[in-house]
């Protein structure tokens, strides 16, 4: 299957305003996932390390941000940042309209679409799930027409329905995924439940795009796509039970890399942009483009300069945490992914002990299927970045530095590279053009 004839609403909208080419989630979990992106922060920052912790009230939200600047703020889907169903006030980010669950996929299903509203009112909307939350967010445009405002809309598709652990696509859509299934080398190599699970979970991916492309219809309907700006991306990606025995919660580019456009003013023309893109920048991005000043709390950072610049300074790497399943770290520059996990507790914020656990090359393995850590040949790249490591777990994690434990050693047969050439390949990641 050609990757455009899955999502050509998303495909053509990134090719007219800009696409982050390399984004990616900075907590491969829903609730921390869904915590970054409300607060530019890591999960560790905001306390929301892990499902089941809720955001706190006090916590500075891109809604609140757009509320103290005249705007009106809507939430709409799937939430995971409450303790409950419905969710408190308090736990809702500041959002003033409100339509949406805590866990949308155990108070919904495919063709059973409940949510609650401000009121703490149970809704039953019409449709299949992801049209009739697209459904709502229509309403909402068309409500608020003559009103500045900031509406984020999350969808649970293309997650697996819990109670089933299946992912049910619309109808009719799943065999005609099924019948011409594009597999990624990764899954098709390393199976886990992609034989079965695939052609479903494309499926969602396929009605998701189509109902992508009825909201961006109808705001141009409305006379107000050229004032509307529009972000498109995602909490975290699926692995299939390849790498653990779980979907995500795991470092690998299967479930931490996530599909990113902006379009709108500001952003039109705005070309691929591989400058390394993170959940944490979400907030600061949008913000920034609406002329508002970041707060000072949040540690991502807009993408805008990059987007009128390509050559604009920007970080050569990027961080991610896991703290469910396992607790662990990960880095990834233009390169090279290089991971460490804890040996001690397996649901706690952080560790003070780590061991190297893998590194890949993705220029030359993008799909990750050769662990390169321990081979005495990378030492020196495995040591750079483990230095990188260090400095982002200092800035974001309280200046705590934790030990890491080198992986055993091991002595390479086929991979032989002269020490020159390792040198030159960390000189040139440090010099890295965002174009290249």
């Amino acid at each position: 299957m050609q990757h455009g004839r899955l999502t050509p609403n998303f495909d053509r909208l990134a090719r007219a305003g800009t696409h982050l080419y390399h984004s990616f989630t900075s907590q491969p979990l829903c609730g921390p996932a869904h915590s970054s992106m409300q607060t530019g922060q890591f999960a560790t920052q905001t306390g929301c390390f892990r499902n089941g912790i809720p955001l706190a009230d006090d916590a500075v939200t891109i809604a609140k941000t757009f509320a103290g600047a005249g705007y009106k703020t809507g939430y709409i889907g799937k939430w995971h940042l409450g303790g409950a169903d419905p969710v408190p006030k308090t736990e809702r980010g500041g959002y003033q309209s409100w339509l949406a669950a805590n866990l949308l996929e155990f108070t919904s299903d495919a063709y059973d679409t409940v949510v609650y509203d401000v009121d703490d009112q149970r809704r039953k909307l019409p449709g299949y799930r992801v049209d009739a939350l697209t459904d709502a967010a229509i309403r909402y445009c068309d409500e608020h027409q003559s009103d500045p405002f900031f509406l984020f809309v999350s969808f649970l598709e293309p997650h697996h329905q819990n109670h089933t652990d299946a992912y049910p696509a619309p109808d009719g859509y799943a065999d005609e995924m099924n019948a011409r299934l594009w597999t990624p080398p990764d899954l098709a190599t390393l199976k886990g439940t992609s034989t079965w699970h695939l052609g479903g979970n494309y499926g969602m991916v396929k009605r998701l795009d189509e109902a992508f492309g009825r909201l961006v219809d109808a705001l141009k309907s409305l006379d107000m796509l050229d004032d509307t700006i529009i972000m498109f991306t995602s909490d975290h990606a699926c692995h299939f039970k390849t790498r653990n025995s779980e979907y995500k919660r795991s470092c690998h580019e299967s479930a931490v890399r996530v599909p990113t456009l902006i379009t709108g003013p500001g952003f039109q023309s705005g070309g691929q942009v591989r400058a390394l893109f993170s959940t944490i920048d979400v907030a600061p991005t949008l913000i920034d483009a609406a002329g508002i000043a970041v707060p000072q709390e949040m540690t991502g950072q807009s993408i805008l300069p990059v987007v009128r610049n390509h050559r604009a300074p920007w970080r050569d790497d990027v961080f991610f945490q896991i703290s469910e399943t396992e607790t662990g770290r990960a880095l990834r520059t233009h390169r090279w992914k290089y991971g460490v996990t804890s040996a001690y507790d397996r649901d706690a914020p952080r560790s003070d002990a780590y061991r190297e656990s893998y590194l890949y090359d993705l220029d030359n393995d993008p799909y990750e299927m050769v662990n390169l850590v321990g081979l005495t040949s990378f030492r020196e790249v495995a040591d750079d970045l483990k230095a990188r490591l260090l400095r982002w777990i200092a800035d974001v994690e309280e200046g705590q530095v934790p030990e890491i434990l080198e992986a055993k050693p091991r002595f390479p047969r086929q991979f032989r590279l002269n020490a020159s050439d390792l040198i030159g390949a960390v000189d040139r990641e440090r010099d890295v053009d965002p174009l290249e």
